[in-house]
């Protein structure tokens, strides 16, 4: 088959889900986003996908049936050679045999993997960490995820689960639902956060934002709040920090790798700020002091990290094999 030159990137999270068609030299030419919606059940989501990826081909005025390949990122841990989604909590998907039924939906060569993996894998072959050969990736959004690089290539481990920081025990005794990374630095840890805090502080600007948002603090409300030193999302975002950049410093300390880009909603919303925090933390932890030199990047791909990465294991895919 002829390559068109087009392949499909799909970045699923629990909260949003991303469909971009990417060219040849990277750019998206056509995305669409959507909610993801994972209370419609299975067959709802994967309705919406089914739209989001028409139109985005529409916007790029590409034919799907044109399309080499599609890949996707599906927050949870996968069975790679089998396309099988073996556990994904944010959409309650339990050994869901997601490729088949992509590749029956859209008529082209399908690959899944881990969400943040994609995203990493896009940071690296193009974003902030390009051309490093090891990097540790932190996305902080509804969850925590991680990915790796080393080497130069994505790496799974046996069971294909590698990667997963947000599952770091920081507070072994903290409670039956307060032990992990993800439990205090996603933003729905942060967000569960400020609610307790705000008894506390009842002038928070993060009351005024919530109303504002119909009663909903987001990663934008954090960020704002944070940045006009409201005193409940200060605490609560340099907890998080903190504790990314904890356990950011242990996978260093293991590996002696020498990049960790951080990316995800929160992250985002916070921007340089966030990382600054990390960096704090990190270099108080980190063994030995000389792998303080290692840098930590703030996505340059953002919101695009984990289609650009989906279509570069798409165009891997199509190409044989390729570096994945």
């Amino acid at each position: 088959m002829a390559s068109s030159s087009y392949v499909i990137g799909i970045d699923l999270g629990g909260t949003n889900m991303q469909a971009g068609v990417v060219d040849q030299a990277w750019k998206v030419v056509g995305d669409c986003k959507r909610k993801t919606k994972a209370e419609v059940g299975l067959d709802g989501v994967v309705d919406r996908l089914d739209e989001a990826v028409r139109r985005a081909c529409e916007e790029a005025k590409v034919n799907l049936a044109d399309v080499d390949a599609v890949g996707i990122g599906v927050p949870g841990a996968i069975d790679i050679p089998r396309g099988v989604v073996i556990d994904a909590p944010n959409l309650r998907w339990f050994d869901v045999p997601i490729r088949e039924i992509l590749t029956k939906r859209f008529g082209r060569p399908v690959v899944v993997d881990n969400d943040v993996n994609v995203a990493v894998w896009g940071e690296v072959r193009h974003g902030a960490a390009k051309g490093r050969s090891n990097c540790l990736g932190v996305w902080a959004g509804t969850g925590v995820g991680g990915g790796l690089v080393l080497d130069g290539k994505l790496w799974r481990g046996p069971s294909f689960t590698a990667g997963e920081i947000g599952q770091t025990i920081i507070f072994p005794d903290g409670g039956p639902a307060k032990t992990t990374l993800e439990q205090h630095a996603s933003r729905t840890g942060m967000v569960h956060n400020i609610e307790l805090l705000l008894r506390k502080y009842p002038k928070s600007r993060l009351i005024e934002l919530r109303e504002e948002n119909n009663g909903r603090i987001g990663s934008k409300e954090i960020a704002q709040a944070y940045e006009l030193g409201d005193p409940a999302a200060t605490i609560v975002v340099e907890h998080a920090a903190r504790f990314i950049g904890i356990a950011a410093a242990n996978v260093v300390t293991l590996l002696s790798i020498d990049t960790v880009v951080v990316g995800g909603g929160a992250t985002e919303a916070i921007g340089e700020p966030f990382i600054a925090l990390i960096r704090r933390a990190f270099d108080e932890v980190v063994f030995p002091q000389r792998l303080r030199s290692c840098e930590i990047l703030l996505t340059a791909l953002e919101d695009h990290a984990g289609v650009i990465g989906a279509a570069a294991l798409a165009r891997d895919e199509a190409a044989g094999g390729g570096r994945r």
